[in-house]
């Protein structure tokens, strides 16, 4: 075996593919020295590191796997300063006074005579001076000799390193060591081994306050360890990792738990993973004294089970994640209105929250007071879905669900046990009349009296500003869609756009060019602009039976 073979766990580029060497020898009958090489991209492999029965190597994502042969066209980096130099600084054009460069916007169609571009390039190539740096996909591997990044670019704070060569956080603690005043930090699509030669009291990342970890496969027990050198550290991202739990069984014991105590943590993001236990995620989270933060969209969450039902948990209190403000839950699998009740014994500060995408809130018997429900068992709830929460609507949304349980026939004790906010609620607004059969049809129904009934169609174009008024029904009927929404008066009309939205499922590319129009009885049609988003629908004078108009387009 050559000298000049790569290592084991070195990073290289081949026809554009990124991936890492995690085998390098000979392959039962063939000839000659192979690498075998994991994939970034696991639709470039072709088999799991076993070739003819035989295991060679092992791959962290499923069949990412393939042999290679060595050779000069595959490449294994530059480092930091080549990759630098060639991106920001263009060579002179010496003694040419002008040149011809054509203009991007014109699609190759325009040439223009430019002068003094050398002056241009001149301070460009002053890389001391720059403070935000993208090499994303540069090929860069490895660190310059030592000092040499301190004197060429000792200004960056914004660093962009995703999709790179770096084997492991040594090699990039040897290149950020020497940008004393770095803020940010971007190495996603990477793959980084643990450090193992970075001291704890290297200052590497000493004044780093946002990191960039998605699609990297670093796991949560991986993050915690390089957290330590991070004492700064407010933000961090973990999305697309792949990761079905943060801490595995044997890390359960381990001395990690210490390690994660920060207090300076104000956002996680793990979004677009497959985690599914909320406990787990809020075990870990707490140590993380002031996160306000969490993004958990897009996973694999089906339950939120109280604090105080979880096996060898804490008491609640104990249990909960305090300083939590904004938690994003969009796009997992909640589909009971259990889990929402255990919500605030989670988050008791919890300001924002997202739930869009659940089936609880896609459930054609639960859709129509979703909103209004989900707002009565958070009272801490300010937005919801991205709209705010306005005093009436709240007031509204829980009038309507004391409603609800008052007609369900339960006993006091039931009622207690499966509705943790009725106490709070009846002590609040006051006690409805409880019916003690669920058949009974003498209960005040506050929820019909307060529910309005309205009618919306999606238009191919924007209505016209007026019709005769005899016309209106006919134009509402050539109209692509018609639907029927119960809604509340005192919903703002941000939220019932997005009601809307969700209704007619609009895909989110096109949601921002939506334009809602109301139908007025005289056959004007008004539009309910963003100026006025934040009014409610009373204040527009919104009533049973009013039609709205969905479109897209400009004026």
């Amino acid at each position: 075996m050559g000298s000049d073979l790569p290592a084991i766990g070195t990073r290289l580029c081949h026809s554009g593919h990124l991936g890492t060497i995690r085998y390098v020898g000979p392959v039962e009958s063939t000839p000659g020295v192979w690498l075998g090489v994991e994939w970034d991209d696991p639709n470039r492999g072709k088999h799991d590191g076993v070739k003819d029965g035989k295991r060679y190597f092992t791959c962290l994502v499923p069949n990412s796997g393939s042999f290679i042969r060595p050779s000069p066209t595959v490449s294994y980096g530059v480092t930091f300063l080549t990759a630098l130099t060639s991106k920001y600084i263009d060579v002179p054009r010496g003694d040419v006074s002008s040149e011809k460069i054509v203009l991007g916007s014109s699609g190759g169609a325009i040439e223009v005579e430019a002068v003094g571009l050398d002056k241009i390039r001149s301070k460009l190539a002053r890389l001391e001076r720059l403070r935000e740096v993208s090499l994303d996909n540069e090929r860069v591997s490895k660190a310059d000799p030592p000092g040499e990044v301190k004197r060429t670019c000792p200004g960056i704070r914004g660093l962009d390193l995703s999709k790179n060569l770096i084997p492991d956080w040594d090699t990039v603690g040897a290149i950020t060591v020497e940008l004393c005043d770095l803020r940010s930090l971007s190495l996603n699509q990477n793959r980084l081994r643990p450090p193992q030669n970075l001291s704890p009291e290297s200052p590497a990342f000493r004044r780093l306050e946002e990191l960039q970890l998605n699609a990297t496969l670093t796991t949560w027990e991986e993050f915690v360890a390089v957290l330590k050198y991070m004492p700064s550290l407010k933000t961090v991202e973990l999305g697309y990792n792949r990761l079905h739990a943060l801490r595995t069984e044997q890390g359960k014991s381990s001395s990690t738990a210490r390690a994660v105590r920060n207090a300076t943590m104000e956002s996680v993001n793990l979004d677009g993973n497959s985690l599914d236990s909320f406990a787990g995620v809020c075990a870990e989270m707490r140590p993380l004294s002031g996160l306000q933060r969490l993004v958990l969209t897009s996973n694999s969450i089906e339950a939120i089970i109280p604090p105080s039902e979880q096996h060898g948990e804490e008491s609640p209190a104990g249990s909960s994640v305090r300083a939590l403000k904004h938690l994003a839950l969009a796009f997992n699998r909640i589909a009971t209105w259990r889990d929402i009740d255990a919500l605030p014994l989670w988050c008791p500060e919890l300001d924002s929250l997202t739930l869009a995408g659940n089936p609880l809130l896609e459930d054609p018997v639960h859709k129509p007071h979703a909103r209004s429900f989900a707002i009565a068992k958070i009272p801490s709830l300010k937005i919801l879905d991205g709209a705010t929460v306005s005093p009436k609507e709240r007031t509204d949304s829980e009038l309507l669900y004391l409603s609800h349980i008052s007609k369900q026939g339960l006993s006091d004790d039931e009622r207690r046990a499966q509705h943790p906010q009725w106490e709070a609620l009846c002590s609040k607004h006051g006690a409805p009349d409880v019916s003690t059969s669920s058949a009974s049809q003498d209960t005040q129904d506050t929820l019909s009296n307060r529910l309005i009934n309205v009618r919306i169609v999606r238009a191919a174009s924007i209505p016209p500003s007026s019709m005769p008024p005899e016309e209106v029904e006919g134009y509402l009927q050539r109209c692509e869609a018609d639907a029927s929404l119960r809604v509340l008066s005192t919903m703002t009309v941000r939220a019932f756009r997005l009601k809307i939205l969700k209704s007619f499922k609009i895909p989110k590319a096109q949601q921002s060019s939506m334009r809602l129009w109301m139908v007025l009885p005289d056959g004007h049609c008004v539009e309910l602009d963003e100026e006025y988003a934040g009014r409610d629908l009373a204040w527009w004078g919104v009533e049973d039976g009013t039609s709205f108009v969905l479109a897209s387009g400009g004026q």
